[in-house]
């Protein structure tokens, strides 16, 4: 289902143990409460699969999705 309401682009940093992973995701200014955007439930759905892909290293999976991080170990 479709929210109604203006359509914005923002990047989203999704963070596990070894990467992060920077995805740009379609947020919406619903016409009943413009005060603050909010996700749909396939942008949800979006963001809880890159985090679990993240956490399984799946990197080939990841870099599919957006831009991927690796978290370097401290000296």
């Amino acid at each position: 289902m479709r929210i109604p309401g203006e359509r914005i682009r923002r990047t989203r940093l999704i963070q596990s143990e070894k990467y992060v992973v920077a995805v740009e995701v379609e947020m919406v200014i619903p016409v009943d409460d413009p005060s603050e955007p909010c996700y749909e439930s396939e942008t949800i759905q979006l963001l809880k699969a890159i985090k679990e892909h993240a956490d399984s290293g799946d990197t080939a999976w990841l870099v599919q999705h957006g831009k991927v991080y690796a978290a370097l170990e401290a000296a």
